[in-house]
């Protein structure tokens, strides 16, 4: 009776967040939180009335794992200072606690459809948090939000294995639904639907984010052990991006060395202890495939001209099938001696913690004063662009080309006339295989004129009677809030002083005074 009445308690909260204002107005939003209840409802109806006929007793009992609470909390921290600085995250956040109800009550059924005790403690907290750093849906097809938690409850329940003599589940329940649904959305061309890409994006707009996220994990890097995972996942993607930038002269990941978004994924998202390999050496060479995951699926996502925010959440399940694997490997002999020698004078588990601990806040605390994590990455500005064009570096003029068009998708009359000038341009050297006709330019020289910035006005009729010389132009005050942001949140102090300094700094040297 008290599991019955557990369920209806949370079935009935879901159903009273599906008549709230902000879910009222649109219908399509408000049937994907009733439809939901009623499938919930007849789903406890029909388990009740079974266990009464078969006199079945469905019981509780109440356990508070640590680990669920730790990553929880560390999670919790993350959104409150990331929704600081983009508004969307408290606006949501009722969605989230309607998500916490739905997956309480689903992971109740589910345990209680196969067996008579269920479990109550935090468990469902890490998994929705988690999956709500990465995807959201938007709120016409919400119900894929609630189809993504329900697939990543099952496989925990139904997708086990033998993991050294007892029954585990295998795979990460939140990383599996996020990579079987990118999957779908990829393959359908549907990633519109979700938030992913904004997400993603403004990840980096709060200051010393990679910072805050070096902290946040420290406590489950301590208990859990999963700091070797984190630091040999960040060295070798830091490790990949020297290297390719040493070769071309460009940044792989255009403006960081590791994206907030997959460093965010390199601490809150494949290190779950619990579909982690055991033994030391697997956990870093764990961290290693997936640092190397991240940079393959990148490139393979862009080159198909797929959104790349996917590349942190494709191949944790994958990696989780390996667990077993790369703990006999580590087996071997030699890399038995190797983790003997390295830890022989640490016996306890605390303390190889610790010592992981601190050799990771060397490496990002070195990795920090040299600009291979923070906010000053010169991959944001534009200066940096432009001179990697001049010279012909690989991808640049392409990349400088997006990042003009969308601040002048933002309001900068200069941004609108430096793209359409190197639209042309891409167009008649056939570097670029998604601008093909020099005409398109037309229309952001346009909106630059519309924007009141002279030269795009006279480009327009330059452009008009096929001249092939256009005529540039030095940024104005207007434009210096737009691109002087980078990629990360708005400028906040406009004054002249502030902006020529900032411009300065950045490399704008006709603002330099």
């Amino acid at each position: 009776m008290r599991g019955f009445c557990l369920v209806g308690f949370f079935v009935s909260g879901l159903a009273a967040f599906g008549f709230l204002d902000d879910v009222r107005q649109n219908s399509g939003f408000q049937w994907s939180f009733l439809g939901a209840v009623v499938l919930l409802f007849a789903w406890s109806g029909t388990v009740f009335a079974l266990a009464r006929h078969t006199g079945r007793t469905l019981t509780l009992k109440v356990i508070l794992r640590k680990q669920h609470y730790v990553q929880a909390s560390a999670q919790v921290v993350f959104l409150l200072y990331w929704g600081w600085y983009w508004r969307p995250v408290y606006d949501s956040a009722f969605l989230i606690v309607a998500q916490l109800v739905f997956a309480y009550a689903f992971d109740m059924l589910l345990c209680w459809s196969r067996r008579d005790t269920y479990v109550l403690g935090f468990g469902p907290f890490p998994v929705i948090l988690s999956i709500n750093l990465f995807l959201w849906f938007v709120d016409d097809w919400f119900f894929l939000q609630f189809s993504l938690i329900a697939l990543g409850f099952a496989a925990k329940e139904l997708i086990q294995w033998n993991k050294q003599g007892q029954q585990v589940h295998i795979f990460n329940p939140s990383s599996f639904p996020l990579a079987v649904f990118s999957l779908a959305l990829i393959l359908t061309g549907t990633s519109d639907l979700t938030w992913g890409q904004d997400i993603a994006i403004t990840q980096f707009f709060p200051p010393h984010v990679y910072l805050v996220l070096f902290l946040v994990g420290l406590p489950g890097q301590y208990l859990f052990g999963v700091a070797s995972m984190t630091m040999s996942a960040v060295i070798v993607t830091y490790a990949f991006g020297l290297l390719y930038f040493a070769a071309t002269g460009v940044y792989f990941f255009y403006d960081s060395y590791i994206p907030v978004a997959v460093f965010l994924g390199m601490h809150l998202l494949f290190t779950d202890p619990s579909t982690a390999p055991r033994s030391e050496v697997a956990r870093i060479l764990f961290g290693v495939l997936y640092g190397l995951s991240t940079v393959a699926l990148y490139a393979l996502l862009g080159y198909v001209g797929v959104p790349t925010f996917y590349d942190k959440l494709l191949f944790v399940p994958v990696l989780n099938l390996s667990v077993q694997l790369l703990d006999r490997l580590t087996l071997a002999r030699w890399l038995r001696q190797f983790e003997r020698v390295a830890f022989c004078r640490l016996r306890s588990q605390p303390q190889r913690n610790l010592a992981y601990i601190a050799v990771w806040a060397a490496v990002f605390s070195v990795m920090s004063v040299v600009q291979g994590v923070g906010d000053r990455h010169p991959g944001q500005w534009v200066p940096f662009w432009q001179e990697a064009c001049s010279q012909g570096r690989t991808y640049a003029c392409s990349y400088l080309a997006d990042m003009q068009e969308r601040y002048c998708r933002s309001g900068s009359g200069w941004a609108c006339n430096e793209a359409g000038i190197l639209h042309v341009a891409l167009v008649r050297s056939g570097k670029d295989r998604r601008r093909l006709d020099v005409a398109d330019a037309a229309g952001t020289l346009g909106r630059g004129c519309d924007l009141g910035f002279g030269p795009a006005c006279r480009n327009v009729a330059r452009l008009a009677s096929g001249l092939n010389s256009f005529e540039h132009g030095q940024p104005t005050l207007q434009d210096y809030p737009i691109i002087l942001r980078g990629t990360k949140g708005p400028i906040k102090d406009r004054s002249p002083e502030a902006l020529y300094a900032r411009a300065c700094n950045q490399g704008w040297n006709n603002a330099c005074r």
